[in-house]
């Protein structure tokens, strides 16, 4: 009889265990998963608060909301994609030195900041960008992306100042539409929000 009881005590034991460690997943892992992919979530959602404010004349506002902001966006809508759009856009980054980082597929201006360069990238599909310095074949650009990050001390925007008149210039030459991150027309509110 103890030979046999032995076995099936070690089965109870284990099956107990089994429902110990189900009953912790279930109550502890899952919940934290749970909470982890709400947390990844939350992100974008602070991301549109600060950008209301920004309109708002006072200086502490902008200044505080700009330590927030992660990377500015600014979009310039061309309102005639067409070859010719594609060849004026190349020679517009030969102009400006502008560099093409194959792996990311995106356009770098060195600006003030070579540390922190200006990044232009497709704005449809968002991303990617054709080699247009070596003639890559590819769709007609409808549109283009300048993201920069913030300077971490407003001493040092110089960087963000050359991003508005790089925006500012590149609406004017396409005669295209320049919107902010919300996907609004930009104004001056905006260039000041980004400049600090």
């Amino acid at each position: 009889m103890d030979t046999t009881s032995l076995p099936f005590l070690l089965a109870v034991a284990s099956l107990v265990l089994g429902v110990v460690a189900a009953a912790i997943f279930v109550y502890v892992v899952i919940p934290k998963q749970r909470r982890a992919k709400a947390k990844a979530a939350t992100p974008p959602a602070p991301k549109a608060e600060p950008q209301p404010p920004s309109p708002e004349p006072e200086e502490p506002v902008p200044a505080k909301r700009a330590a927030k902001v992660k990377q500015h966006s600014l979009f310039v809508i061309f309102s005639h994609p067409d070859a010719t759009t594609d060849e004026r856009l190349t020679e517009w980054l030969r102009g400006k030195e502008a560099s093409y980082d194959a792996i990311k597929k995106v356009f770098f201006i060195k600006g003030k900041q070579p540390s922190n360069p200006i990044t232009i990238a497709n704005a449809f599909p968002p991303g990617e960008m054709p080699d247009l310095l070596q003639g890559e074949t590819h769709e007609p650009i409808r549109g283009i992306s300048l993201l920069v990050k913030p300077p971490l001390h407003k001493r040092r925007n110089q960087q963000m100042y050359v991003y508005v008149e790089l925006a500012k210039e590149l609406n004017e030459t396409f005669s295209g539409n320049l919107l902010d991150a919300e996907q609004q027309p930009a104004s001056e509110s905006t260039y000041t929000h980004i400049i600090g």
